[in-house]
C-alpha cells in the first residue's frame, strides 16, 4: 500500500467501519485487496439494528465459507459470541407480536409468534456496539488500514480512480470506493443519488434507545396457560403492536449468561396518523403512547433509558441508483424501510456476498464497468421494494388482527422457503466448493424476493399487496381483504400444514424438530413441485455429508 504523507493510493476504500463496512472489508483483504476502511467516529459506538433473522444467519455462513473467513460465523450463535466477544448478546427463539387498543387491556387472541427453529438456528439479538468493534478488528487483522474519526471532505469519482479527500488534508486514491456509510452517503450527495420524493410506500419514523428495568411482558400479563405461547415472550424480539404504529422491545439480558442488563426500546409511527408534536421531547411523545395502553404502560413503569433518545423524522430513503463506475452505495446507503422485520442486516450480508466477489474480479482483470455490478443494482432496489410492500400492508393492517395474522401467514412461509433455499445451496457448496453455485443463486428472475425463483408465492405476494391496498382506498373491508389473503394460503399447497400455517386459529407458528421432519417427510412424498425440490436437494446435500463424516472419522 503506497503511502506518502499526505497521500495513500489503495485497491478499494470502504466508507464506513459498521458491521457492513467491516464484513466486506475483512473479506476483500482476506483475498489480498489492499483496502482502507474510514469512519467519521470511533469504535465502540451506539448502533441498532439488534434482531437477527434466518436469511442473517444463514448468509452469515455462506460469506465465512464462500470467502474462507471463519470469523464471521461467530455472530451466528450466543455460544460462538460468549467464547469470542463476551456475553452482551440475548437470546432470539421468536418473533413476537401483540395487538393493543387505547385504554384496554391486549386480547390474548390477538397475538402472534414465529419462532426459530432450534434445531436449524441459534439465533441472538446482537449488541452492536460489541459486534460491530469485534469485526472492526477482524478486518484489521486481515490487513485492513484503519482510519477512525477520519471526515470525509471531498471526492472525486474519476475514470481510472476515486480519490477521496478528508478533512484533515490526506487524499485517499482508489480503484474502487465502497460506500457502507448509511443514510449521510457522501457518494449519495456528491451525485445527487437521493429520489425526493423518497418513492416508498412506507412512511415512519422513529425513537428509539436502550433502557435498564424493562421487566419481560411475561410478568406483565396474567393469562392463564393456555392462551400463553409455548415460548416466553422474553426470549425473542417483542412487538406491540397499534393503528399504524409499535414499540420494539429487544433484551439482551433474556438468558442466565447474560451479564448485559440493557434493552433496545423503540416506537414507530406512521407520520401520516402521527405527526412529529412541536412542543414535546422524545421522551415525552414516548411515554404518550406508552400511557395510551394499559400492559404497555406496566412493562415501562419502572425503566429508564441509559442513552440520550434519538428522535427521527421520516425514516425512509430511497436513491436513483446505487451502482456506477468504480463506486457502490452498499446496504444502508443505497435506501432504508423500516425496522419492523429486522430485514436490515439481512439485506446488507445478501449484497456484501453480491458484491464482493465482483469487486475482486475487477482487480484482477481492471474492469469496474457498470454492466459487471448491474445485478448489485437490481437487488438492492428489489431488496428495498419487497420491503417496503410488506411493512406497508403491515401497518395498514395492524388494527385488524384478521388481516394482520393472514399477512404474516404470508410473510411466514415464504420467509421459511427462502432460507431452505440458501441452507441447500450452502451444503451443496460445503459438498463441492464449486462458486458457481452461489453464482446460480443470482439467476432467479425476481430478484430480493425471499423466495425468488417460485412464480405461485411471487403472485400470491402480489395479490396481497393489492388486495390490502384496496383496502387503503375503501374499496372492501378489512375483513374481507383478510378472507380474500387467507383463502389463498389455504388453497395453495406451498404453505406447510406441519409448521401451522393451514390453521386460522393456530397463532402460534413454532417448529419443532419433529414438525421440520413432518414437513420434509410431506414435502418429499406428496408436495408441489417446488418443495419437493427443495426438501429432496436438502436432504440429499444433508446425507452426501454425513456419509463424507463419517468417512474422514
Amino acid at each position: 500500500m503506497k503511502t506518502h504523507a499526505r497521500e495513500t493510493e489503495c485497491d478499494v476504500l470502504i466508507i464506513g467501519s459498521g458491521i457492513a463496512g467491516t464484513i466486506m472489508g475483512a473479506i476483500l483483504a482476506r483475498h489480498g485487496a489492499r483496502v482502507v476502511l474510514v469512519d467519521g467516529v470511533q469504535h465502540p459506538r451506539f448502533a441498532v439494528g439488534e434482531s437477527t433473522i434466518p436469511h442473517f444467519l444463514v448468509r452469515l455462513n455462506m460469506l465465512a465459507t464462500r470467502y474462507d473467513v471463519p470469523e464471521i460465523t461467530v455472530l451466528e450463535s450466543l455460544r460462538s459470541v460468549d467464547k469470542k466477544i463476551g456475553s452482551t448478546f440475548g437470546v432470539k427463539r421468536h418473533f413476537a407480536f401483540v395487538s393493543h387498543r387505547p385504554g384496554e387491556e391486549p386480547d390474548p387472541g390477538e397475538t402472534i409468534l414465529a419462532g426459530v427453529p432450534k434445531a436449524l438456528y441459534k439465533a441472538t439479538h446482537i449488541f452492536r456496539q460489541d459486534s460491530d468493534a469485534y469485526m472492526f478488528h477482524v478486518a484489521i487483522k486481515y490487513g485492513c488500514e484503519p482510519r477512525q474519526n477520519w471526515r470525509v471532505a471531498d471526492l472525486d469519482l474519476g475514470e481510472d480512480a476515486v480519490t477521496v479527500t478528508g478533512q484533515n488534508g490526506e487524499r485517499i486514491r482508489a480503484r474502487y470506493l465502497v460506500d457502507a456509510s448509511g443514510f449521510r452517503s457522501p457518494v449519495a450527495d456528491k451525485l445527487d443519488l437521493r429520489e425526493n420524493p423518497c418513492r416508498f410506500k412506507t412512511h415512519t419514523r422513529s425513537i428509539f434507545t436502550h433502557m435498564v428495568n424493562v421487566p419481560p411482558f411475561d410478568h406483565i400479563v396474567d393469562w392463564p396457560a393456555e392462551q400463553r405461547p409455548p415460548l416466553r415472550w422474553h426470549e425473542g424480539t417483542l412487538h406491540h403492536t397499534f393503528d399504524r404504529g409499535f414499540f420494539w422491545i429487544i433484551p439482551f439480558d433474556n438468558h442466565r449468561r447474560s451479564t448485559n442488563p440493557l434493552c433496545s426500546v423503540g416506537l414507530v409511527l406512521d407520520t401520516r396518523v402521527h405527526p412529529k408534536p412541536k412542543d414535546m421531547t422524545p421522551e415525552e411523545e414516548f411515554y404518550s403512547y406508552v400511557d395510551k395502553f394499559p400492559a404497555v404502560a406496566r412493562q415501562f413503569r419502572g425503566a429508564r433509558r441509559v442513552r440520550e433518545w434519538v428522535s427521527t423524522g421520516r425514516v425512509q430513503y430511497s436513491s436513483k441508483r446505487t451502482v456506477g463506475h468504480r463506486w457502490c452505495l452498499m446496504a444502508h446507503a443505497a435506501g432504508f424501510i423500516d425496522p419492523l422485520f429486522s430485514r436490515g442486516m439481512s439485506n446488507t450480508v445478501e449484497v456484501i456476498d453480491a458484491v464482493a466477489w465482483r469487486i475482486l474480479e475487477s482487480l484482477k482483470d481492471d474492469d469496474f464497468s457498470e454492466e459487471r455490478y448491474e445485478y448489485v443494482e437490481r437487488l438492492q432496489q428489489g431488496l428495498l421494494s419487497y420491503n417496503d410492500d410488506l411493512c406497508n400492508v403491515s401497518f395498514l393492517a395492524f388494527p385488524h388482527f384478521k388481516l394482520w395474522d393472514a399477512i404474516f401467514r404470508i410473510w411466514g412461509f415464504s420467509s421459511n422457503y427462502g432460507a431452505m433455499r440458501l441452507s441447500r445451496a450452502q451444503l451443496q457448496y460445503n459438498l463441492t466448493r464449486d462458486d458457481q453455485v452461489y453464482k446460480d443463486l443470482e439467476k432467479a428472475p425476481n430478484t430480493g424476493f425471499w423466495w425468488p425463483d417460485e412464480p405461485e408465492t411471487k403472485a400470491i405476494w402480489d395479490t396481497m399487496v393489492e388486495t390490502v391496498e384496496k383496502f387503503e382506498v375503501g374499496e372492501i373491508s378489512a375483513d374481507d381483504a383478510a378472507d380474500i389473503i387467507l383463502r389463498m394460503v389455504l388453497e395453495s399447497d406451498l404453505p406447510p400444514a406441519a409448521f401451522g400455517y393451514k390453521d386460522p386459529n393456530n397463532h402460534n407458528l413454532h417448529p419443532t424438530t419433529l414438525d421440520l421432519a413432518k414437513f420434509m417427510y410431506w414435502a418429499i412424498r406428496s408436495g408441489p413441485p417446488a418443495a419437493r425440490e427443495l426438501a429432496a436437494g436438502t436432504l440429499k446435500a444433508m446425507g452426501r455429508a454425513a456419509l463424507r463424516r463419517k468417512k474422514i472419522a
